[in-house]
């Protein structure tokens, strides 16, 4: 009777072994870089939230609408988005490569990931960059407080 060889688990299907590109290597090390710089974006998200000024008491519409005024938190905020979409497709994408026993299977979550990503980060895109709390020629009933000032 024979033994099943059971594969040494530094061996692997990757690219790397065909001289080709290591992409998980690469997946992996942008999720240490990403989380550490999405730790100093999301803790200064939270402190001029929830720190500066009035606190939470103060955030409303007009504080997110004077915040995405400004250029700087328009770009914090998209860093932020994207940033934490990649980093959790990333994570998601390896868990569904190490659950998913079928290829169709993992071929059928992995598209649907793919297509909940771009979807929200399109959508958030659009939403942080067009954001008007003003917009012009709306009814004056229907317009927030701040714009009449």
């Amino acid at each position: 009777m024979t033994t099943p060889v059971i594969p040494s688990p530094r061996a692997t299907r990757s690219n790397a072994m065909r001289g080709g590109i290591n992409t998980e290597l690469y997946a992996w090390l942008f999720m240490r870089v990403s989380g550490v710089i999405l730790i100093v974006l999301i803790f200064g998200h939270l402190f001029v939230n929830l720190m500066v000024g009035d606190g939470v008491a103060a955030i409303d519409f007009a504080f997110v609408a004077g915040k995405w005024s400004e250029p700087f938190w328009q770009v914090w905020d998209l860093l932020m988005l994207w940033l934490a979409m990649i980093h959790g497709t990333n994570g998601v994408r390896t868990i569904i490569n190490d659950y998913a026993e079928r290829n169709a299977t993992r071929i059928v979550l992995k598209a649907l990931l793919y297509v909940a990503f771009v979807v929200t980060v399109v959508m958030g895109t659009l939403v942080i960059f067009t954001f008007d709390p003003c917009p012009a020629g709306s009814p004056a009933d229907l317009l927030p407080s701040i714009c009449f000032s």
